[in-house]
């Protein structure tokens, strides 16, 4: 833990404990860790930079023959361009595209909507969250397949 020194009031940092606490976060992949002991406390915490979601798509696409990857490096290529324009994820969670397996997808690249349409429905936690058009425009792209697991902020359908 860290101690007062008597003298000067200044904070002496137990240097083993905080390297113990970084190797806690390391072993468990936590970002933030906190012990207290009375009116002692110690706080490690570590900024954690997540991988762009664009990046994460091609990563789950099966492995293709050589001559499937240049349309792969294409669309990764054009979806940064494309994923400025994009409405994105508020939330972690599995996107649908219908509102049932039977019924027809929400929206369709090409079709035109209206500030407010739902685009597409995301379950968090058993709850359906409806997720809307920001602005009314065209539908130019579908960034995500039905069934999908989603990240925050990750784009999902691009309206312009």
């Amino acid at each position: 833990m860290a101690e007062k020194n008597d003298k000067t009031g200044a904070m002496q940092v137990d240097i083993d404990l905080v390297r113990q606490l970084a190797a806690v976060l390391d072993d468990t992949n936590l970002t933030e860790i906190e012990v207290e002991d009375g009116d002692r406390k110690v706080r490690v915490a570590r900024t954690v930079q997540a991988a762009p979601a664009l990046l994460q798509a091609p990563m789950a696409a099966p492995v293709a023959a050589p001559a499937a990857a240049a349309p792969v490096a294409a669309a990764v290529e054009a979806a940064p361009v494309a994923a400025l324009n994009a409405v994105k994820s508020p939330m972690v969670g599995t996107v649908y595209l219908a509102p049932n397996p039977e019924a027809a997808n929400f929206v369709s690249v090409g079709q035109t909507v209206k500030a407010g349409d739902t685009l597409l429905i995301i379950e968090a936690m058993k709850v359906m969250n409806p997720i809307h058009a920001t602005s009314a425009g065209t539908v130019k792209a579908i960034l995500v397949d039905n069934g999908q697991p989603v990240e925050f902020d990750q784009p999902l359908v691009v309206v312009e």
